[in-house]
C-alpha cells in the first residue's frame, strides 16, 4: 500500500458520523506478503449496539428527505468515489490480493450501483386500483422499510458494500455494516467518502470487528433493525435465517453456489473458451458466480481441452500490484488447505490433474491455475466450491445428461451455456435451476439485472429495480366516503 493510500482513508470504525478506535484491535494483511497494512478496531456487540441506535436515531429525517434529494447526495458519493479509483483500487489490491486492473474494474463496477439506485429511487411508485365500490378510491405508496443491517464478503469489498447500501440509501433506508475482517479498510474508505459526499451521520455506519458471530446476534436480535442482508456462505445465511426468525425480519442473502458451465457441441469454441476464462480464473477463481464445474460435450471435448490448456498457460501469476499479473493470491491459509484437499480427493477417486495443482513460488498464499479432468458429479470437487484457480471438467454425452448434472446441486446461483442452437440455448436455460443464467456469456454481472439465486443460493435479488423493491415496503391506503 502505497503512502497516499494510506494517508487518504481511515483504519477507525465509523458510528453515527464518528470515527471509533478502540483499545483491541486486529490487524489487516496484505496476502501477497502476509505482512500488516493496519490496525482496526475490533468492536464489540455493545458497539453494534451503539450503530443501530444512530441508525434507528437518524432513520426519520432521512426517510423524509425527497427522493430526488438523497438521489444528488448519492450521485456525489459516486463521483467521489470515481474521483479516488487508483487509490481505492491500490487499497482493495493491498487487503484482497486481486489484480490492480480488476480492482480498477471493480471500483467502476461499484460505483455504478450507487449511479443506478440514485436514478431508481426517483422511481418508486406506487399505482391507483380500480375500486369495488364507488365511495372508496385505492391507492398504494411506497415506503422504506427502516434500519437495516448489512454483512459483506471480503471478495468484492466494495462493490458488494455498494451494491447494500447504495440501495438501501436511495429506498430511504439506514443502514450498519459488518464487512469481512479479512478486508474491513475498503468498507472504511468508502463510507468516508460517503460521509465526504453529505451523507448524515447515523445513516451509514461501520462495524469492524473479530466477533462477528456477537455482533451478527446483536444485529439480527433487535428488532429495530427491519432487515438483514447478507453475502457469504450457505451455512452463515442459515445461521442469520434462523436467527431472524424472532424479530420477522426481511432477508436478501446471497449464498454459496456451485456454477455449472455447459459446452455443447455445437459452441463457438472461441467464445466458449472466452468465457470460461473470465468465469473461472477472474480474481483467482474467488466469486460465488465462478465456473465450479465445466461440462464439456463429447464432440468438442478434445478441441476445447487444447484450447483451455492453451489459455491457462498465458495466465501470469503475480501479487496484484505487478502491472502483469492475472492471477492475485487467496485470500488466507484456509483457502490454500481447501483448494489442496479438493484436488487431493479428486486424484484419489480418479481425476488427473492436467496443468497445475500446486502451489505458486511467489508465496504462501499462490496457487498455480489448476486444470483437472476425469471429475465425476459424485466427487467432493464438483460438489463443494472451490473458490481457488481450478477448473474441474466433467465430460457428458447429451444434453439430458448436461442438465441432470448441472441440476444435482443444492445450490442455485449462477449457470453458463454456450451453444450456437438458439432452441437448445432457451430449452436448456429454462431447465436450467439457477436464478441466473449467461448464455454465451461468462461475466453478465451488472447494475441494471437482478443478482440472485434459487434453492440453498439465497433469497431476494440484489440491482435492478428488483433491488430497490427489497428495502421497500408496499403501504395500502383506502379513501372512503368519497361523494359524487
Amino acid at each position: 500500500m502505497n503512502a497516499k493510500t494510506t494517508s487518504s482513508f481511515p483504519t477507525a470504525a465509523f458510528i453515527d458520523g464518528e470515527w471509533v478506535t478502540s483499545n483491541k484491535t486486529f490487524p489487516v494483511l496484505d496476502p501477497a506478503t502476509e505482512k500488516k497494512l493496519a490496525d482496526v478496531p475490533d468492536l464489540t456487540p455493545a458497539d453494534a449496539q451503539r450503530a443501530i441506535d444512530a441508525a434507528y436515531k437518524a432513520f426519520p429525517a432521512w426517510a423524509a428527505k425527497p427522493a430526488k434529494e438523497r438521489a444528488a447526495i448519492l450521485h456525489r458519493w459516486r463521483e467521489l468515489i470515481l474521483a479516488e479509483t487508483e487509490a481505492l483500487a491500490q487499497l482493495m489490491t493491498a487487503e484482497e490480493g486481486k489484480p490492480l486492473a480488476e480492482a480498477r474494474k471493480e471500483v467502476a463496477y461499484g460505483a455504478s450501483f450507487i449511479e443506478w439506485f440514485a436514478e431508481e429511487c426517483k422511481r418508486a411508485y406506487g399505482h391507483t386500483i380500480p375500486t369495488t365500490g364507488t365511495s372508496r378510491r385505492y391507492i398504494t405508496i411506497k415506503q422504506p422499510i427502516g434500519v437495516c443491517a448489512a454483512i459483506t464478503p471480503w471478495n468484492f469489498p466494495i462493490a458488494m458494500i455498494t451494491r447494500k447500501v447504495g440501495c438501501a440509501l436511495a429506498a430511504g433506508c439506514t443502514i450498519i455494516v459488518k464487512p469481512s475482517e479479512e478486508t474491513p479498510l475498503c468498507a472504511l474508505a468508502v463510507a468516508k467518502l460517503a460521509h465526504d459526499a453529505g451523507v448524515p451521520p447515523g445513516v451509514f455506519n461501520v462495524v469492524t470487528t473479530l466477533d462477528a458471530a456477537g455482533v451478527g446476534k446483536a444485529l439480527t436480535a433487535d428488532p429495530r433493525v427491519r432487515k438483514l442482508t447478507f453475502t457469504g456462505s450457505t451455512e452463515v445465511g442459515k445461521i442469520l435465517y434462523r436467527q431472524s426468525a424472532n424479530t420477522i425480519k426481511k432477508l436478501t442473502l446471497e449464498l454459496g453456489g456451485n456454477a455449472p458451465l455447459i459446452v455443447f457441441d455445437d459452441a463457438n469454441l472461441d467464445r466458449a473458451i472466452a468465457g470460461a476464462m473470465a468465469s473461472k480464473f477472474r480474481n483467482a477463481g474467488q466469486t460465488c458466480v465462478c465456473a465450479n464445474r465445466i461440462l464439456v460435450q463429447a464432440g468438442i471435448y478434445d478441441r476445447f481441452m487444447a484450447a483451455l490448456k492453451a489459455e491457462v498457460a498465458k495466465l501470469n501469476v503475480a501479487p496484484g500490484r505487478d502491472p502483469k499479473s492475472t492471477v492475485g493470491p487467496l485470500i488466507n491459509a484456509d483457502a490454500i488447505a481447501k483448494v489442496k484437499s479438493l484436488l487431493a480427493d479428486a486424484t484419489a477417486h480418479g481425476a488427473k490433474i492436467e496443468v497445475g495443482g500446486m502451489p505458486d513460488a511467489h508465496g504462501a498464499l499462490f496457487f498455480t491455475p489448476t486444470i483437472v479432468t476425469g471429475v465425476s458429479p459424485s466427487m467432493a470437487i464438483a460438489n463443494e466450491e472451490i473458490f481457488g484457480p481450478v477448473a474441474s471438467i466433467i465430460r457428458f454425452e447429451t444434453e439430458a445428461d448436461a442438465i441432470k448434472i448441472a441440476n444435482a446441486t443444492p445450490y442455485g446461483l449462477a449457470a453458463y451455456l454456450f451453444s450456437q442452437d438458439i432452441s437448445r440455448a432457451w430449452r436448456v436455460a429454462e431447465a436450467l435451476e439457477t436464478g441466473m443464467v449467461g448464455i454465451n456469456e461468462g461475466l453478465f454481472s451488472n447494475e441494471v439485472a437482478p443478482f440472485g439465486g434459487v434453492k440453498q443460493s439465497g433469497l431476494g435479488r440484489e440491482g435492478a429495480q428488483e433491488g430497490l423493491e427489497e428495502y421497500l415496503e408496499t403501504k395500502f391506503l383506502c379513501l372512503g366516503g368519497i361523494t359524487g
